[in-house]
């Protein structure tokens, strides 16, 4: 039997799988990826508000799957001006002493790289810095109206991104990097391929390509959303698994025209199965109908949340025995 990692690449890269990978199991996540918790904490869920580094309020309202900026407030904007945004966006933090990252490193040592990949988690992206910073809305107009400043503040973000991976990698070694940023809503991408391109190929190469030149074997991008149209840049900004992919983005004929140039984890909607009055027989159903349309080559079976988890008790573990079972039926 294949160990969980064996498993994992003998899936991604067409090779002789023994079963499904069942969702996260083959990433051994090391928790929170930095230590600026120690200074920022992060917001709880019907907590109180809590300010990153970068000075965005985070709140998260009992009964949301997460948290996220408070733009109802709009004292809370930081960034107010985006032509001025050198005024606003100040860097946080980067260098912590090296007991600030003990429990991080101890975490790394402590997994078993032969079972599993030792995994970083990387958030928010490039595209929702912009937002988080701005509103959606803002954010979106100034890609038209300022592109030139949305340039400058994106490659000021790169260069933040590309300091902590230098931290990140230092203290874990790690060889798997999943990475949020979330590029599109249900049915189509917040921008065209040509926009994508010209804002975020050449920034995402250059992140994308220190993660790999130094020890990270695998790139796992999460993006819960529509992004078909974006998956041929997925593929050359060096991205292995679109995580996150939601049913509208036909997963079956993505793994036909793409499988073996990327692979696809997703497909079990949360805004299907991760719901109040979930369903044992509907999560048996969307389960079977994914592993039997997409096969066993280039397909991960997940729900499409970021992360290991769902909103609602006795989801996530129902997804993954459904798994299973269609695993035994299938290989």
């Amino acid at each position: 039997m294949l160990t969980k990692r064996e498993n994992f690449l003998e899936t991604i890269r067409g090779g002789n799988p023994d079963r499904f990978v069942n969702q996260f199991e083959a990433l051994g996540m090391i928790g929170a990826p930095n230590p600026q918790g120690l200074k920022y904490p992060r917001p709880t869920p019907g907590g109180e508000p809590t300010k990153t580094g970068w000075g965005v309020t985070y709140v998260w309202p009992e009964g949301m799957p997460g948290g996220m900026p408070d733009h109802v407030n709009e004292e809370n904007i930081v960034l107010k001006d985006i032509t001025k945004w050198r005024d606003y966006v100040k860097m946080p933090e980067i260098n912590f002493p090296d007991e600030a990252w003990a429990d991080f490193a101890a975490a790394a040592a402590a997994i078993d790289r032969n079972e599993v990949f030792c995994t970083l988690m990387v958030a928010p992206g490039l595209f929702e810095m912009c937002h988080h910073l701005q509103s959606m809305g803002v954010a979106l107009e100034n890609f038209y109206l300022e592109p030139d400043s949305v340039k400058e503040l994106i490659a000021y973000f790169t260069e933040y991104e590309l300091l902590w991976a230098e931290q990140l990698l230092k203290y874990s070694k790690a060889d798997l990097m999943l990475h949020h940023d979330d590029w599109g809503a249900q049915k189509s991408t917040f921008f065209s391929p040509a926009m994508f391109k010209e804002f975020f190929v050449e920034p995402y190469k250059e992140i994308y390509g220190f993660y790999k030149d130094n020890g990270v074997e695998i790139i796992v991008h999460h993006a819960d959303s529509y992004a078909a149209n974006l998956v041929p840049d997925m593929i050359d900004i060096g991205i292995d698994v679109f995580q996150g992919c939601l049913s509208s983005n036909n997963v079956p004929e993505l793994i036909k025209e793409f499988g073996g140039q990327i692979s696809f984890m997703g497909d079990l909607n949360n805004g299907v199965l991760d719901v109040p009055n979930w369903s044992p027989e509907v999560i048996r159903q969307e389960v079977e109908r994914a592993c039997r349309t997409n096969g066993k080559l280039y397909y991960i079976p997940c729900l499409t949340a970021g992360g290991p988890g769902s909103s609602y008790p006795g989801v996530f573990d129902a997804v993954t025995a459904e798994i299973n079972r269609m695993s035994e039926i299938m290989f």
